[in-house]
């Protein structure tokens, strides 16, 4: 009996300790680079709160928001029917109909009862449709994923649920592939996010033409110049 406790306080250790592992309270894009880190940080580690590499913080309990689709998708059907009084033979027709999708917003969890039930239903694509856009979401998850081995860099996927508890459709959640490069391609809006440099350099430039014009002051466009001067002098 003594034995047996002994060897379930063991396990309980150490299924704690595992758990511990997979859990880390912050995480930057310059850890998920940095191979003496990455290489300890285990696939599905969960993430309270992650800063991009704009320096932008996401934590679980944000509200995002669901930007522009990015990938087009295409799909085909083909229709075969008999025509005239009777059957004299089959003729066919294929319309090809064209919809926005999101690139890297999928339906459901990874790998989740939403997926497979469209997989039943003899649809492969679960990409979120164009319908979603301008939806208010919530940060559910964040969890780590090496992109294949321990040595290679990680990614973040997010888990989202819709304002209020709601489903999307059949499914009550969404999953971001890939939190970086959906934040890079607009399908992500971050509330409160960080001018770029670019963005910045951008809008300066535009500063200085109605300035050229007579559509600003000088005096408004040295105030803007001041406050983006520690955006566009930040090194890379």
């Amino acid at each position: 009996m003594k034995k047996t406790i002994t060897l379930f306080a063991l396990a309980l250790l150490s299924i704690i300790n595992i758990n511990a592992q997979r859990k880390l309270d912050s995480l930057t894009y310059e850890n998920t680079q940095d191979i003496n880190f990455f290489k300890n940080v285990k696939n599905r580690t969960l993430i309270q709160k992650y800063k991009t590499i704009n320096e932008n913080i996401i934590q679980v309990g944000d509200t995002v928001i669901l930007g522009n689709p990015t990938n087009q998708e295409l799909s085909s059907k083909t229709y075969t029917g008999s025509y005239g009084n009777k059957a004299r033979g089959g003729i066919s027709q294929t319309r090809s109909t064209t919809k926005k999708t999101y690139e890297f917003i999928k339906m459901g969890r990874p790998s989740g009862i939403g997926s497979i039930m469209s997989s039943m239903d003899g649809d492969s694509q679960v990409m979120a449709s164009n319908s979603l856009k301008n939806t208010k979401v919530i940060v559910k998850e964040i969890k780590a994923y090496h992109r294949g081995s321990k040595k290679k860099p990680l990614y973040l996927i997010m888990v989202l649920g819709e304002m209020n508890g709601k489903a999307f459709g059949f499914n009550k959640y969404l999953s971001v592939m890939d939190t970086e490069l959906a934040i890079e391609s607009g399908e992500i809006l971050l509330q409160n996010r960080k001018m770029t440099r670019e963005e910045a350099i951008s809008k300066l430039k535009e500063a200085k033409e109605l300035m050229e014009i007579d559509m600003m002051t000088k005096e408004e466009f040295e105030k803007l110049k001041k406050k983006l001067r520690p955006i566009i002098m930040k090194k890379e």
